[in-house]
């Protein structure tokens, strides 16, 4: 009991850790699912299980040694949230928030690239348990994600937040997201191993 007690103490600090900033993204997506209507809640719940499910998948398999991810390279996932960023800027107008994305799979893809850092922490983190420890961390990501977006919806429903995404949102959440992109590209290193390489 008091194992199962520390692994799901674990992984709680483990996803809090390295989630914390989904819940930014998320509130964003919940406030243009209520003020234009894209993507629906259930697309938004769906793309970041299907995200998260999908960078837990990969740290599984690296840990297990069945592949090797070149570290630094998994950076250019920040091209991903700056690109929707840039076609949000180009498309909105005055009037209320900016679409990022409209369905599940836009979702899951802005949290797996929102979430090549994850997998730098999950994989040392799943190598050091076993099957059934591995198991636990999942269990408790599945239920810590359905708690984050259901702070997020609530975040994304608070009048202060829905007025501040209107009035600003045509130009805040294009520069979050590209924010977000550079950051990636900037931490991960990418950047100056693109120019070893062309240097």
């Amino acid at each position: 009991m008091i194992d199962l007690l520390g692994t799901a103490a674990g992984a709680a600090v483990v996803f809090a850790a390295t989630d914390i900033d989904d819940i930014v993204i998320l509130t964003l997506f919940f406030v243009a699912a209520r003020t234009t209507g894209r993507p629906r809640p259930w697309q938004i719940v769906a793309g970041q299980y299907l995200g998260i499910g999908a960078l837990a998948l990969a740290s599984a398999v690296v840990a297990a040694g069945l592949l090797v991810v070149p570290d630094p390279w998994t950076g250019l996932l920040g091209l991903l949230p700056i690109a929707l960023g840039v076609r949000a800027l180009r498309t909105s107008d005055d009037d209320g928030p900016a679409t990022v994305v409209t369905g599940a799979l836009g979702v899951a893809g802005v949290t797996i690239a929102n979430g090549a850092d994850n997998v730098a922490v999950y994989v040392p983190v799943f190598r050091a348990l076993g099957t059934s420890g591995i198991a636990n961390f999942l269990l408790i990501f599945v239920l810590l994600i359905a708690l984050w977006c259901a702070a997020a919806a609530w975040l994304g429903g608070h009048p202060r937040v829905v007025r501040l995404v209107e009035r600003a949102g045509h130009w805040l959440v294009p520069a979050i997201f590209i924010g977000i992109g550079v950051v990636i590209l900037a931490s991960s290193g990418v950047l100056g191993r693109l120019v070893d390489l062309l240097g």
